[in-house]
């Protein structure tokens, strides 16, 4: 499996306890309505395939898994911090009209000051915010995709206008 045929959903936080379970940040909204009984975590750099014994969302964003064959916190360990995917089969289908922050990708990014800083190459699901990726002037730029940033969208176009802080692309540049 590619990560290009999946999606993210969240990271592993720690174990929880002695016999395996695990304690999982879900970023993505709606993790509770999918169904699935493999999760595949990204180890260096490659999905490996996970089959679940038990996937709890108790509280918001907080899920609580035990994996086959997990059986003890020293089986647990090695895959804390660990990014969770979902093959794209098991994503819900968006209704027409549906767009999320997400859908940025392979956007062209158009500054208020700087003009046109390129395509938005990936965008990373940080806890706190979403990060766009463009290459700006032969350097990597990220910079937040949240409502202070972003001024506008144009879905037809594929263009995404933003007002970056003051400074913030020197930093890069410099």
């Amino acid at each position: 499996m590619k990560i290009e045929d999946c999606f993210r959903i969240g990271t592993i936080l720690k174990t929880r306890g002695l016999k395996g379970e695990l304690q999982a940040f879900i970023d993505y909204p709606h993790a509770d309505d999918l169904e699935f009984d493999t999760l595949f975590l990204e180890i260096r750099g490659k999905l490996v395939p996970y089959f679940i014994e038990s996937f709890k969302i108790p509280l918001k964003n907080t899920a609580y898994i035990y994996l086959q064959d997990v059986d003890h916190v020293d089986k647990a360990q090695p895959i804390v911090k660990k990014d969770i995917y979902l093959p794209n089969t098991v994503k819900p289908v968006k209704n027409e009209g549906e767009f999320t922050l997400r859908d940025l990708l392979g956007f062209t990014a158009i500054d208020e000051d700087e003009g046109e800083l390129g395509e938005i190459i990936e965008i990373q699901e940080l806890p706190q915010q979403l990060i766009a990726t463009v290459v700006y002037k032969n350097r990597e730029v990220l910079f937040p995709l949240s409502e202070g940033i972003i001024t506008g969208i144009d879905e037809v176009k594929g263009i995404v206008y933003v007002d970056l802080p003051e400074g913030l692309l020197d930093i890069y540049l410099d």
